[in-house]
């Protein structure tokens, strides 16, 4: 088992019974024991993100989408990109979570129903995945629910197992925040200080504050998690930066964490370019797609003005919008519009027509921002340096993206896209102020 395909599933399906949770047999290793001859082979590293179905709180949290990317792909993302694990896996009892891992290019472990209730814990989905994983060595726990991590992060932890010989690694935040012990009726009737002297309250800048556990990321070896251990042997932890510490379950709510990803989370290995020119395809984004006739057969559509707004707003900062299709669509019907951008309709091959546009603009694709819906958009939405979608765009659309709208075509799509580049264009900026 030591090699399985990209997008691979294994299954804890047994025709014989649950599996064993006791110490899974050994592979012989003789390349990593010394037994054989050859080439010592490094550890198996392997990231393995828990995501089960069930969520309490937010269904199919997992994958609910956070600021245009599911939720699970933000830590996939930088899991991947780390370049530091030899298999990166997300175990999950649920089908939807198995695609869109799977369309991340991670492989999936399909866990059993007897540690996907709500009281197995995250010990007990990791040791049946070790049971049918000899080959890993190490695991690299990844909480799905930490969008802000950063591969730099990864890579250093890695560093800390492979090379400082550390048993177990987890991450932590540093938090300046002084605690007090709680007030119990008929046991203690009032507060006392836990971690200050009130008479002598510390300036923040004078106070090297404590470390928390922020739940991004447990790192330990194979023989402390089959004795029981997340923690354990010889065990650091790694501080990760405050900004970058975001944990969806208990920090904050979901329009504050979208604003905190944009602004701090990985978008991938490329740098981000300013985006200079957004090209939008008209039937279902700027329109819903619905047509409408007259009696006098003339050929009517209709717009949000939200999403007029957005282009005006976009051509006010400079960036340059134009309209695509590949309808006959009336141009006279579009100019009634007074979106003032130049178009193209009857369009057979988009891809041609946009980069001609961003020749002649001496652009390159990174500063192309892309809204499309259909089939025919999906070369133009994998080459545009961003790419978005209409949240009812076809699946083809979708999975070509970086950015899934929460809006419907037609609906405000359009504006949201604006805002979401705006936000990216700021990012842009801000990096290159550093």
């Amino acid at each position: 088992m030591d090699s399985v395909e990209k997008g691979a599933t294994t299954s804890v399906s047994n025709p014989r019974g649950r599996p064993s949770r006791g110490r899974p047999p050994k592979l012989q290793r003789n390349s990593r024991g010394g037994q054989g001859r050859g080439v010592e082979k490094p550890p198996h590293l392997a990231a393995l993100i828990l995501a089960r179905g069930g969520s309490k709180g937010i269904p199919l949290k997992n994958i609910k989408h956070l600021a245009g990317v599911p939720l699970i792909g933000w830590v996939l993302r930088a899991a991947l990109d780390s370049g530091v694990f030899q298999s990166v896996w997300v175990s999950t009892d649920h089908e939807e979570i198995e695609n869109v891992a799977k369309q991340f290019g991670a492989q999936v472990h399909r866990r059993s129903s007897e540690v996907s209730k709500d009281s197995s814990t995250s010990l007990d989905a990791i040791i049946e995945f070790l049971n049918y994983h000899n080959e890993v060595d190490i695991i690299g726990n990844i909480q799905a629910t930490s969008p802000c991590l950063h591969p730099a992060d990864l890579q250093k932890v890695a560093d800390m197992i492979r090379e400082e010989g550390y048993d177990s690694v987890f991450s932590v935040v540093r938090r300046h925040q002084f605690r007090w012990s709680e007030i119990q009726k008929g046991v203690r009737e009032v507060t006392e200080p836990l971690n200050l002297n009130p008479a002598k309250r510390p300036r923040r800048q004078d106070w090297d504050g404590e470390l928390y556990e922020n739940g991004s990321f447990y790192f330990a070896k194979r023989h402390l998690i089959e004795m029981g251990y997340l923690q354990g042997g010889k065990m650091a932890y790694y501080e990760m930066r405050a900004e970058h510490s975001v944990d969806i379950d208990v920090d904050i709510d979901w329009p504050i964490a979208e604003q905190r990803v944009l602004r701090y989370g990985y978008f991938g290995k490329e740098k981000l370019k300013e985006i200079k020119l957004l090209v939008c395809n008209i039937d279902g984004c700027l329109t819903n797609g619905h047509i409408y006739v007259s009696g006098d057969q003339k050929e009517m559509i209709s717009y949000d003005v939200k999403d007029a707004i957005g282009i005006s707003l976009l051509k006010k900062s400079g960036i340059e919008v134009r309209l695509i299709s590949e309808r006959a669509c009336s141009k006279q019907t579009l100019s009634a519009l007074k979106l003032d951008c130049k178009m193209e309709v009857n369009i057979s091959d988009k891809l041609a027509v946009v980069d001609e546009w961003r020749k002649e603009m001496g652009l390159c694709w990174k500063e192309v921002a892309y809204l499309g819906n259909e089939v025919s958009d999906e070369e133009c939405l994998k080459k545009a340096g961003l790419s978005g979608v209409p949240a009812d765009a076809c699946s083809t659309a979708q999975k070509a993206v970086g950015y899934i709208c929460k809006c419907n075509g037609g609906r405000g799509a359009i504006r949201e896209f604006a805002e979401h580049i705006f936000l990216l264009v700021e990012k842009v900026n801000n990096s290159c102020q550093k």
